[in-house]
Parts: C-alpha cells; structure tokens; sequence
C-alpha cells in the first residue's frame, strides 16, 4: 500500500477503534493507548445495536469513554450504527483497530479483516491484549456486577459503574 493511501487530504493517519464497550475496560483502554502513538487522530466508535439490550445506555458509555481520555485532544468518541467501514469512511479512517484476547479473537478478526479490506480498501490492525488484561471482557464485568461484585479491578482508573 502506497503512503498517500494511509493519509487523510490533511496528511493525518486516522483510526477507527469499533466496538459496543458496554463497559469500556481497562483491555480496552490498553488497546487504545498503545495504537494511539501510530496515529493522529483515534475515533472510538460504539456501536448501536438494536436487536441487542444494553447494560449501559449509550450516553453512559460516551460520558465514560470521553471522560477516559478527556486530557488527549486526538480521541474523539462517536456512536455509529451499520457498518463499520462505512463509518470508518465518513471519519477519514484509513485503518481499524481491533483488540484480540484469544485464538477465537483472531479467527473472527482475521475474517472480518478481509472482508472489509475487500469492500473498502480500510485496513484493519489486530492488537493483541496484554497478558495481564486477556481475561477481561465486558460480558464477565456485566456479569460480575450485577451480581453484586466490585469491578473496579477491570475498569480504567476512577471509573465506576453506575446503579444500572
């Protein structure tokens, strides 16, 4: 791939980093600081999905993520419906950023990685998780919490979920 396709009409690399973070986690946030340095614009897009119910309700999960990187100027947090690479478009994004804890992780990444390059020429980069955090996701947080556990362990630093 040729430079000038990874590069906005302004000359910045923009990344899209996709994904319900209901809740964003410390996993997340771990992804997001480590990719941050090859860009200079990073989009967290969550995702709206309407056949699915949500732990946290959309604006909770914008007010913690903003809240997260509230003193870094290049992350903007936006929530999309459809299809990523149609939102990595609108964005500028040249590039999507995508977390892998696990052997599943990478399989389904891989493919959807082909898929959209395929469809829109956007490449994807599969961050492999820290091993200290590939434990964590967001389906064992909800679970813990609502049964009554604390979870601050697995949330980024002053993070608390509200009464849900």
């Amino acid at each position: 791939m040729k430079t000038s396709q990874c590069i906005d009409n302004e000359g910045k690399r923009i990344a899209l980093f996709p994904g319900s973070f209901d809740p964003f986690t410390r996993g997340h946030e771990s992804i997001v600081r480590r990719a941050l340095p090859l860009f200079d614009k990073f989009v967290i897009a969550i995702g709206v999905n309407a056949d699915k119910r949500s732990f946290m309700s959309m604006e909770q999960r914008k007010a913690l993520i903003e809240d997260v990187f509230k003193d870094d100027p290049r992350i903007e947090v936006i929530s999309y419906s459809g299809l990523t690479v149609d939102v990595a478009r609108e964005v500028g994004a040249k590039f999507i950023v995508r977390g892998v804890r696990l052997i599943q992780d990478f399989e389904n990444e891989k493919h959807l990685a082909e898929v959209n390059r395929d469809i829109s020429g956007i490449e994807t980069i599969l961050l492999y998780t820290l091993p200290e955090y590939s434990h964590i996701s967001s389906s064992i947080v909800r679970e813990l919490y609502r049964y009554g556990q604390d979870v601050s362990v697995y949330l980024p630093e002053g993070v608390k979920l509200e009464k849900i």
